[in-house]
Order: C-alpha cells, then sequence, then structure tokens
C-alpha cells in the first residue's frame, strides 16, 4: 500500500457505522491496484450525528468521493449539491462524487441488486417481490426492480421513520411503473406469510442479521419459507445470516449480499475514476 500512495493519492471514503465489516476497502483498493490507480480508499466509522461536520470536511479538502452505508444513506442527500435522476427518484445516495467543490449524489444499490440476480442466473422480471425493509437500500432495489419489470412488490417495514418514505415510494411505484406496490406493517406476521406464500422472491434489505444483530431474522421461523422460494439478503458479513441459515434448512434458493456489494461498488468505481472495475479479478478476490 505504501508504495502506491504518493503527494497525489486521492482519498475515498466509505461513511457508516457499524463499518469495521466492510468487504469495500478491500475491493476498492485491489482494482486500484490492479490498474495502476492513484487512489486509496478508507472506512470512517460516521453515524447520523457526524455526518454533516463529515461530509463539509470532505468537500473543504478535496476529496474525491464517497460511499455511504447505514445508517447515513438518507440523510447525506441534504448536504449535497445534486442528485442523479436515480437517487432523486430513490431518495437516498450511496456513492457521492467530488467535481471541483459540487457534490454529487449516485444510487447504485438497485442496479447492483439486479446485476447480483442476474449473474445468479436468478430472472424475476414479471414475478412478485416480498422486502423487508424500506430505507435506502430497500428502496432502490424496488425502484430498480419495478423499472425492470418486476410485476408486483409487497414491502414490509416496522412503523417507524422509514415507513413513510415507504409509503412515498409506493406512490411512485404504482405512478412512475407498471409494477404494483403495497406497504404493510412488519409487525402484520399474518400478511408477511400470505405476501410471501404468492412471491417468487423474498429479500432482506435490513440490517438484521448484521453486527449487532447477529442471528437474528425478519422472518419469525421456516414455516414461512418453502421449496422454491427465492431467499436474499443484502447482509454480506456473516455470509450466512440466520435467514438464509433457515432458507437452506428448507430448501430454497439462497442468494447473500456479496454479488450486490460487487455490482454496486463496480458502478461507484466507474463514476469515481472513469474506468470499469476488473471485476473478475476481484470475484476471485472475494468469493
Amino acid at each position: 500500500m505504501t508504495e502506491r500512495i504518493s503527494g497525489k493519492t486521492q482519498l475515498i471514503g466509505l461513511l457508516g457505522t457499524p463499518i469495521s465489516h466492510s468487504l469495500s476497502p478491500k475491493m476498492h483498493n485491489e482494482a486500484f491496484a490492479k490498474l495502476g490507480l492513484d487512489y486509496v480508499y478508507l472506512a470512517f466509522d460516521v453515524g447520523t450525528e457526524q455526518l454533516a461536520d463529515v461530509v463539509q470536511g470532505f468537500r473543504a479538502m478535496g476529496i474525491r468521493g464517497c460511499n455511504v452505508t447505514m445508517p447515513n444513506k438518507v440523510l447525506v442527500k441534504q448536504h449535497l449539491d445534486k442528485l442523479s435522476p436515480a437517487a432523486e427518484l430513490a431518495g437516498a445516495v450511496n456513492t457521492v462524487v467530488n467535481d471541483d467543490g459540487v457534490l454529487t449524489g449516485h444510487i447504485t444499490d438497485g442496479t447492483g441488486y439486479m446485476r447480483a440476480l442476474a449473474e445468479a442466473k436468478i430472472d424475476i422480471i414479471g414475478e412478485k417481490m416480498t422486502i423487508a425493509g424500506a430505507g435506502g437500500a430497500a428502496t432502490a432495489i424496488c425502484i430498480q426492480a419495478a423499472l425492470d419489470g418486476v410485476r408486483e412488490i409487497s414491502i414490509f417495514n416496522r412503523k417507524d421513520e422509514f415507513y413513510e418514505r415507504g409509503e412515498r415510494m409506493v406512490r411512485d411505484i404504482n405512478s412512475k411503473t407498471d409494477c404494483k406496490a403495497q406497504l404493510f406493517d412488519l409487525a402484520d406476521l399474518e400478511s408477511l406469510r400470505s405476501e410471501m406464500a404468492s412471491s417468487a422472491i423474498f429479500v432482506n434489505a435490513t440490517s438484521v442479521g448484521m453486527k449487532p444483530l447477529v442471528g437474528q431474522s425478519v422472518v419469525p421461523d421456516v414455516s414461512y419459507l418453502r421449496p422454491g422460494l427465492i431467499v436474499s439478503d443484502v447482509v454480506y458479513v456473516p455470509a450466512k445470516t440466520r435467514l438464509l441459515e433457515m432458507a437452506d434448512e428448507v430448501g430454497c434458493t439462497t442468494v447473500n449480499g456479496l454479488g450486490m456489494m460487487l455490482w454496486q461498488g463496480a458502478k461507484a468505481f466507474e463514476i469515481w475514476t472513469g474506468e470499469d472495475m476488473p471485476v473478475e479479478d476481484i470475484k476471485a478476490l472475494l468469493f
């Protein structure tokens, strides 16, 4: 690493908490080294209270950009100058680029998720999806799935600060796409069981399953699952969450969050550097 750092090295950061588990620094630094690019990628443990100061500091120091992860994906947009059309629609940001002091927010989670399914030979176009979560990642996934042609999406979220976002997302999907979307309270277990039973795929797009919620699942028990159901988790550490362990027990097809992390990262890499990430090399490193 020290051989690559110079007086001209450009910094890219990752802002979130908890953050020490992230594979993004390993992925991006390996890609920079492979292509001989003078960049370095570092993770910063930043919560919502520090976010405004950190973003302003990044702007002042001319840092090239950053990724933004939980719990900052929604809040960060108010500290930026511009949003891409996709980020505007999703109401969330996971990638920021600094062009001469102008900070533009992008969202690559949705395209990354759909690409990861395609790479796993999973086709949900024309099918029904049930998803847990209404935060930044969940919104990006739902919007992209609707745009790509998923027929119906049932969204479950707790009655928390994100529930109102879920209501807006449902209105946007129903008014701007051909997909039918509806929102439920995650505490409504009877509806969760019913919607999962009629879906081709169930997605956990919450932080349940990762630290500090390792060993927990948004799905109460295996009776909600069935053989033939695709079960997907955006969490990738641990690689096998409790939800995916339960799904394996039943004989479901399972997909963890590594593929989404890879492909959303590849798009962010292109936004910052103008270069294609050497994806096959990164796959060999991470998978």
